[in-house]
């Protein structure tokens, strides 16, 4: 085989390889985009809450707590989706179910705006998180 035949074979082989690593990185970021938008939303819905139980409004408990483990999570996730790491679907796993349980937690307070925000984005990062587990 000539020398130009095996650069070009070569060349080819690296592009397509190039192409399958920039996918899995983009659904990598994507993961761990979601999980840091949903990270910092938990906390701040945490914060909230926090205000609003000092006011009286002790149904705001379990919230707090979802909200904690959820923001907890979502930093990990983050982090190793970030680095592709091996436990990125296992990872991910955990994170999809802190989430839904965050959602469910936060829909309950229909009155308040940041709780509102918080389930929303606990929602998106959950679709993502259960995509990025399933992608092992």
């Amino acid at each position: 085989m000539n020398r130009s035949l095996l650069m070009l074979i070569v060349a080819a082989v690296v592009s397509v390889a190039g192409t399958g690593m920039l996918m899995a990185e983009a659904k990598s970021d994507a993961c761990c985009n979601e999980c840091k938008a949903c990270e910092t939303a938990c906390l701040a819905c945490a914060d909230a809450c926090l205000d609003e139980l000092a006011e009286g409004k002790t149904d705001r408990k379990n919230c707090i707590k979802a909200c904690q483990d959820c923001a907890d999570i979502c930093g990990v996730c983050s982090k190793i989706a970030a680095r592709n790491g091996p436990m990125k679907a296992t990872i991910a796993a955990a994170c999809a179910t802190a989430c839904e349980k965050c959602n469910d937690e936060c829909s309950k307070h229909k009155d308040d705006d940041t709780c509102q925000a918080c389930a929303e984005q606990c929602r998106t990062c959950a679709k993502g998180c259960q995509k990025q587990a399933k992608s092992k």
